[in-house]
């Protein structure tokens, strides 16, 4: 892969700087990074204790995990993406409990944001880079129940795993609805979910566009990769597993 850097000259109008500076003129050049360019030693001798430190924390055994796990491994669930939603629905539901009074019904993360399978054998802090490189942070947006309803259709028609916890979607050959259940219960048109998700879905990424309709958002102040990690932490080995919480009935 190919990498560059790209340097840009503003060319002043006056050489006298002030609040109203406008340039007159901006020009871009793009120099190609090869390993014909020399390296710093000086400079990779400062940067190298941190990048010690940096690894050191990185490489940090969290929990154990005994077999492969890939996004690919299910056809409307998967073993990865429900450790993800079930990761979050555990620890973010006594934040949110804390601060509003109120229950997580569903969580509802994307097949895209899981940027990496998980290898067996130990579970480290930069396991949780690889898959969650993102800055993205726990929201939770209350929708009333025909939105939920929106939501289970956008899952129906999409094809994709998107983790999921607190919901039960069976679906008939034909894609129609058999079976649809929140937290054990049928979904109810009038009455209001508090659905966990992340800050990029919440703002209509992955055309997620129902949450729009939220009439309440929380921010948890909560990084979803800090979350996996603190969830890996309290974990001594890792068992997740596909299950029967979106299916398509045979």
């Amino acid at each position: 892969m190919k990498r560059y850097l790209l340097l840009l000259l503003i060319i002043a109008g006056s050489c006298k700087f002030n609040d109203n500076y406008v340039p007159t003129r901006i020009e871009g050049t793009q120099l190609e990074i090869t390993s014909t360019i020399e390296s710093n030693d000086s400079i990779e001798m400062f940067i190298q204790p941190y990048k010690l430190n940096i690894d050191r924390e990185m490489e940090q055994v969290l929990a154990y995990l005994p077999y492969n796990l890939t996004k690919t491994d299910g056809e409307l669930n998967t073993a990865i993406g429900n450790l993800m939603a079930d990761a979050l629905m555990e620890l973010s539901n006594p934040i949110f409990e804390n601060r509003t009074g109120d229950k997580i019904d569903i969580v509802l993360l994307n097949f895209g944001g899981i940027r990496s399978s998980i290898p067996k054998g130990d579970i480290t802090t930069r396991t949780a880079f690889q898959v969650m490189p993102f800055e993205n942070e726990v929201v939770v947006a209350t929708l009333k129940g025909e939105a939920v309803r929106e939501m289970i259709h956008y899952l129906i028609d999409s094809g994709n795993a998107h983790p999921v916890a607190g919901i039960e979607l069976q679906l008939e050959k034909d894609n129609s609805i058999r079976k649809v259940l929140i937290q054990g219960e049928p979904l109810q048109e009038d009455k209001t979910y508090n659905v966990a998700t992340n800050d990029y879905l919440l703002q209509g990424g992955d055309n997620m566009v129902f949450f729009s309709r939220a009439q309440k958002v929380t921010n948890l102040d909560y990084k979803v990769r800090n979350l996996l990690i603190d969830y890996f932490k309290q974990e001594d080995t890792l068992i997740p597993v596909r299950d029967q919480r979106f299916i398509r009935v045979n």
